[in-house]
Formats: C-alpha cells, sequence, structure tokens
C-alpha cells in the first residue's frame, strides 16, 4: 500500500518494538484501570503516560490547554504531523468500564513505535494527553484552542465488543434541569405547596411520548438527582440531568428545542419555576475518514482475522465522543477493537474486568502496531494523506450531508 520502498520494514520494525514492550504497557494499563480517575482528576494517569514518553525521547508540554491533566508529547519535526490522542478518564463510580486504560497506553505505544519511522522518513508525530472525555469533552476546548491546527490526521483506538474501523459517533448536549416549587406540609396542607418533582416527572414522560417521534438514530435520555428533601414534605426542588443525542448537529438543535418544551411544559402544568443550563462542551458528530480507515482496516488485517472487521461503509451509531470535534478540524479515525464478548456493553461492571483481562490487553497491542502502521503510511505515501485531505474537505463543503 505504501510507496515508500523501506515502508514494509519500518512497520515491521514498529510492530516488534510495541510487542517488545508488552509487559511495559501492561503494567501501566493496569495501573491506570486500578486507580481509576474521574474527569480533570486523571493526575496519576497523565503523569505515567507523559513520563513514559519522555524518557522515550519525546519532548513534553505538561497542562496545555489550561487544562492540568492535558499534555503534548512530540517527537521528530514538520510536516506530514501525525496526531495519536490518548484518554485516561474513568468513569464516576464505575471506573474504567469504557477502558481508557486501553486508549492511553494503546496511544503511548504507538508514538514510541513510531520513532524509527520519523527517523527514516521525516516528518512527526505528538501524543496528545486528552482528559474528561466521559463528562466534559476535554478535546473540545483543545479544538477550540488550535492544538490540532498543525496536525495532518488524528488516530485513536477504542476498545468495545466488536470490531469496526468506522463509527458514526452522536452529536450530544447534555442539560442540567432545576425546578423549584414551594414547600409544605404533605398531609395536612399541600395545597399549599408547588411540587418541584411532579414538574419533574411531567416533563419526564412528555421526553417519553417524544421518543416515539424522532429519528431512529436520536436519543433522549436523562436521570432524576433530586426528587425531595422527605415523603411527608411537598418538594420544593427537583433537578435531573439529560442528554440529547442526534447523529448530525443540525438535527441536534431541533431535538434540544423539542426537549425544551417538555420541561417548560411541566412547569406550565405544575406552576413550578423551571431553570435550566446546557454544558459549555458539546460534542460534535463523528466524521470518520473512510480513506484513513481503509488503510487502518488493512493494517489491523496483520494481527486480526481480517473476516472479522467491518469494512468501512455506512457505520452503525454508537454513543457520542470528542473525537467527534477532532473530526471536524483534521482528517480522523476512532476505530472500536473488541476485547468483550459482543453481548457486552461498555459503560457496564462487566466491561471494567474485561478492560484489564488478557483480551484487553491484546487489543492494547494490537491498536498500538495497526495505529503505528497506519501511520507509516501516511508518512512514507504522501498521495494517501492527499487523499485523506481530499475527503475531508469534500465533507467539510458539504456540511458532513456526504460520505
Amino acid at each position: 500500500m505504501s510507496a515508500h520502498k523501506d515502508a514494509e520494514r519500518l512497520k515491521a520494525q514498529a510492530a516488534t518494538v510495541v510487542d517488545g514492550r508488552s509487559e511495559e504497557l501492561r503494567r501501566i494499563s493496569l495501573d491506570i484501570h486500578g486507580h481509576p480517575e474521574v474527569a480533570f482528576q486523571e493526575h496519576r494517569a497523565a503523569k505515567l503516560l507523559a513520563g513514559y514518553l519522555e524518557a522515550n525521547g519525546f519532548r513534553v508540554e505538561r497542562g496545555i490547554c489550561d487544562m492540568p491533566t492535558a499534555f503534548k508529547a512530540s517527537y521528530g519535526s514538520g510536516r506530514p504531523a501525525i496526531a495519536i490522542l490518548a484518554e485516561y478518564d474513568a468513569l464516576p463510580k464505575l471506573g474504567h468500564a469504557c477502558g481508557h486504560n486501553i486508549i492511553g497506553t494503546a496511544a503511548v505505544g504507538a508514538g514510541v513505535a513510531l520513532k524509527g519511522a520519523v527517523d527514516a522518513l521525516g516528518g512527526s508525530v505528538a501524543v496528545f494527553g486528552t482528559p474528561a472525555e466521559e463528562v466534559w469533552g476535554g478535546k473540545v476546548p483543545m479544538v477550540e484552542k488550535g492544538a490540532f491546527a498543525e496536525v495532518d490526521c488524528a488516530l485513536e483506538v477504542h476498545p468495545s465488543s466488536r470490531n469496526s474501523v468506522v463509527n458514526a459517533a452522536l452529536a450530544c448536549v447534555a442539560l442540567d434541569v432545576e425546578f423549584f416549587g414551594k414547600a409544605a406540609h404533605a398531609a395536612a396542607h399541600p395545597d399549599w405547596g408547588i411540587n418541584a418533582l411532579e414538574a419533574l416527572l411531567q416533563s419526564y414522560s412528555h421526553i417519553n411520548a417524544l421518543r416515539q417521534h424522532i429519528r431512529p438514530t436520536a436519543r433522549i435520555h436523562g436521570i432524576i438527582t433530586d426528587g425531595g428533601e422527605a415523603a411527608n414534605i411537598v418538594p420544593a426542588h427537583a433537578a435531573g440531568t439529560f442528554l440529547v443525542r442526534a447523529v448530525d448537529d443540525d438535527y441536534l438543535d431541533e431535538l434540544i428545542e423539542r426537549t425544551l418544551a417538555c420541561f417548560k411544559a411541566g412547569a406550565l402544568a405544575t406552576g413550578a419555576r423551571l431553570e435550566y443550563r446546557f454544558s459549555s462542551a458539546r460534542y460534535g458528530a463523528m466524521h470518520a475518514n473512510r480513506t484513513l480507515a481503509e488503510a487502518f482496516r488493512q493494517n489491523l488485517g496483520r494481527f486480526r482475522d481480517p473476516q472479522g472487521i467491518e469494512a468501512p461503509e455506512k457505520p452503525q451509531a454508537m454513543g457520542s465522543t470528542d473525537m467527534g470535534n477532532v473530526s471536524a478540524v483534521v482528517p480522523a479515525i476512532h476505530p472500536m477493537l473488541a476485547v468483550a464478548p459482543p453481548d457486552v456493553s461498555l459503560h457496564t461492571p462487566e466491561f471494567v474486568q474485561w478492560a484489564a483481562a488478557p483480551e484487553g490487553h491484546q487489543a492494547l497491542l494490537d491498536g498500538a502496531k495497526a495505529m503505528a502502521l497506519t501511520a507509516i503510511d501516511v508518512l512514507a505515501d504522501l498521495q494517501l494523506l492527499a487523499a485523506a485531505r481530499a475527503e475531508f474537505e469534500r465533507g467539510k463543503a458539504s456540511g458532513w450531508k456526504e460520505g
């Protein structure tokens, strides 16, 4: 696939580097897994990953984009400039139920494996430590502050229950709602009260009715975070957090308005006062670059059964990721690698166990090698990079309505 005569030798060398560091990478992954840190608290994981890269000859900038647990570790100089993205935050209460210990460690493994290719071919590789993917979308301010402005392509792998090189991550926004009513004795004087919980429950019912009439790829879901103080007090306050998701940003805007109407109706019906706030970080839809995805699929096929890897055609909808925001500014891919059986879902206690299992470690190694080999294709074959860029520009020009 690569035009450079030494590309195959460099690929073999990169794969050998990853395999030779298998035990080191396993220890890093299990350390992160065993010490889960939630959004913007990933101090141990960021120090561990950045320190490993620094010890292996990378120039490390810590605390980039005004985020203490973000970093950039660079090797080489000039273009092509390849970004490999690391995530390492855990889910509140669940731990690494999304396997970010694998994502972060695979990224540093790929980065170190690429040193020989960068020395031989020129260009540069940068491993970006991106915090808070699960809750706050740390890549969003990184994009806004221009962290990827000098990057030619961005690669990241994610553990899953299937092997897929293209995934339609949904655009997403978080909505926090509060209802303010009036407390009263629930038995003696209920007519004196205004029930904030009832306002929220009616709103939830409206959203349930709305779900039947939205596109199959869209999602609205949430939880009640406060439902009152005691059963014998009319709740004066109720609160909830909801997520609104859609396959494209235009439809997300429409769904936001329809969702807000549900909460406004609950307030109107009960007399409670509504306050709402959107999260500052809005996750963009994922625009996977199929040119890069096909290169990744071919490289992954060296380490996994090619028949078990989904081709980069029309993708299945999944959750949401701030990698979508990156894909709107640079050609990017976000492949999924199976670490668990097909009936095991992400964000569950079961997946926590698989993320530390031998299958998880094998996915780490396979992902690191496949990213490194794909990066070598980009470094060695400028036509591949040009094709990926042309696809990106077509998608951008069409408003991401095609491809």
